[in-house]
C-alpha cells in the first residue's frame, strides 16, 4: 500500500494557461528570448502523488490540485503559442501541454534551466502518462 501524503515525484514549475500564452504581444514574445518567466507568470512547486497531482500556488486561490480523472491529456510538445523559436531548438525544450477537466488546458515548464534552456518536461510527460495508466 502506497503512502497518499508522500509525494513520489516533486519539482519547480514556472507555468501558463493556454489563454494566458494566447494574450501575450510580439514584445513579451521578444523578451521570452531573455526569460521565459515574461510568458509564464505561474509558479511554484509541482507533486506528483500516488493519488492527485498538485500544483503549488497556481492561482489566488492558492493550489492547483488534480486527480487522475480530472485530466484529459498530457504531451510534450512544441505549439503555435510556444514553438522551438521560444522553447529552445532541443527537444528538451518542449513544454508540457496538460488539458484538464477543471482548469483547461495549461502549459508547464518543470525544472528549467534558463541558460541551457531546458527542462524535465519529458521525464514528467512519462511520469504522467504512467500515473494516469494506473489503477489506485
Amino acid at each position: 500500500m502506497s503512502d497518499h501524503n508522500q509525494p513520489t515525484a516533486a519539482g519547480k514549475y514556472i507555468g501558463a494557461t493556454t489563454r494566458e500564452l494566447a494574450g501575450k504581444t510580439g514584445a513579451d514574445k521578444a523578451a521570452a528570448g531573455v526569460s521565459q518567466k515574461v510568458l509564464f507568470q505561474r509558479r511554484g512547486e509541482v507533486l506528483l502523488f500516488p493519488d492527485r497531482l498538485v500544483l503549488g500556488g497556481w492561482g489566488e486561490s492558492g493550489d492547483l490540485v488534480l486527480r487522475r480523472e480530472d485530466i484529459r491529456s498530457v504531451e510534450a510538445r512544441f505549439t503555435e503559442l510556444y514553438g522551438r523559436f521560444i522553447g529552445g531548438l532541443l527537444n528538451a525544450g518542449k513544454p508540457l501541454v496538460v488539458d484538464t477537466v477543471p482548469a483547461g488546458e495549461f502549459y508547464l515548464l518543470v525544472n528549467r534551466k534558463e541558460v541551457m534552456e531546458t527542462t524535465d518536461d519529458l521525464k514528467w510527460e512519462k511520469l504522467l502518462r504512467a500515473w494516469l495508466a494506473e489503477d489506485d
